[in-house]
């Protein structure tokens, strides 16, 4: 019988994606199915090479965004898709879906996005965004970050762009304090510490404001991104994920992706410019493009330490309670 945690699918630069899975049983036979995103089966032609547990599709257009259904003799049906979308001018853009919640539910593919900036996108990757009918994109960036790189979205695209600017990680206070020694890359590690543990102290009306908007839109595709999308975008996203019943190990699991799908060394020249790091050692910057557990870990701690629960905080500060959340679950869970 198929795993449903175990279903791994992305798509190589040539365009072919690449579907594994693992099961229970060594005589399952798996059946595939490519969906559009409104899981309407697809009706271009494609070709499929089978593999045991794995199947390599080839001829799939480039520029949507596609499903798959995986059935099994057993009965078993499960729908999967991307973690990441190949998006050449975009970094970081992950589909949040997929995850497991505590009462057996999965959180839907295909309405939950996170990213990094979207001001250098490519044709295909234009087609793709289009493809992906948002219905909202919040843009946690500075408005300074916001006006050097503005959001490209084609023209006749209806998405709404709610400006909702973060200041941590662009604050040259903590860089003038005396302890802290520009270049030392254990003081950029603790500084981003200070980043995350600001974000659940300080940033509460600008989340509150994001769950608002999300709520405000029936069945919202909604897309989260900052600069590199991972910090002020993550907690945002752990936000969500929290709300819709995903663990703590799990959140943290997503959070670290970026680690494989950001890479830090490429940002460099713009973060560089970005704070006037030019004389600054590759290794005492890095920090602040990594992600490491102890990140998001200290945001967490902060809203269990200070509100006594992560729920806690959801209803007090951000507006979300148990209404809310039955309503985030309604739209964004599926399953038994």
């Amino acid at each position: 019988m198929l795993l449903s945690d175990a279903i791994q699918i992305w798509r190589d630069d040539a365009g072919d994606y690449h579907i594994e899975w693992d099961a229970s049983a060594p005589d399952t036979q798996v059946d595939l199915q490519a969906l559009s995103l409104s899981r309407q089966p697809v009706t271009d032609s494609f070709d499929q090479v089978h593999d045991e547990r794995r199947i390599r599709l080839s001829g799939l257009p480039g520029g949507r965004r596609h499903l798959f259904r995986l059935r099994d003799q057993h009965g078993t049906d499960l729908i999967s898709g991307e973690r990441r979308l190949t998006m050449q001018g975009a970094p970081n853009f992950r589909d949040f879906g997929g995850y497991r919640t505590a009462d057996g539910r999965a959180v839907r593919w295909g309405s939950l996005y996170r990213s990094g900036q979207l001001s250098k996108l490519s044709e295909l990757d234009s087609d793709l965004l289009h493809d992906l009918q948002l219905d909202l994109i919040c843009d946690f960036r500075r408005e300074q970050e916001q006006a050097n790189d503005p959001t490209q979205l084609r023209e006749g695209v209806h998405t709404r762009i709610v400006s909702l600017p973060i200041v941590p990680g662009s604050n040259d206070a903590y860089f003038e304090q005396e302890h802290f020694e520009l270049g030392n890359p254990q003081h950029m590690f603790d500084f981003m510490v200070e980043v995350n543990r600001d974000l659940a102290r300080g940033q509460g009306e600008i989340y509150a404001t994001m769950f608002r908007e999300l709520l405000a839109v029936p069945d919202a595709r909604i897309l989260v991104h900052c600069a590199a999308g991972k910090d002020r975008t993550g907690f945002a996203v752990a936000m969500i994920l929290w709300a819709l019943g995903v663990s703590r190990e799990q959140i943290l699991a997503d959070y670290l992706l970026s680690a494989r799908y950001f890479n830090p060394t490429n940002e460099l020249p713009r973060v560089r410019k970005k704070y006037g790091l030019e004389d600054v050692p590759e290794e005492g910057i890095l920090p602040m493009l990594q992600v490491h557990e102890a990140y998001l870990a200290e945001a967490l701690r902060v809203l269990e330490s200070e509100y006594g629960s992560i729920d806690t905080y959801l209803e007090a500060v951000l507006g979300v309670g148990e209404v809310e959340r039955e309503e985030l679950r309604r739209r964004y869970l599926e399953g038994p």
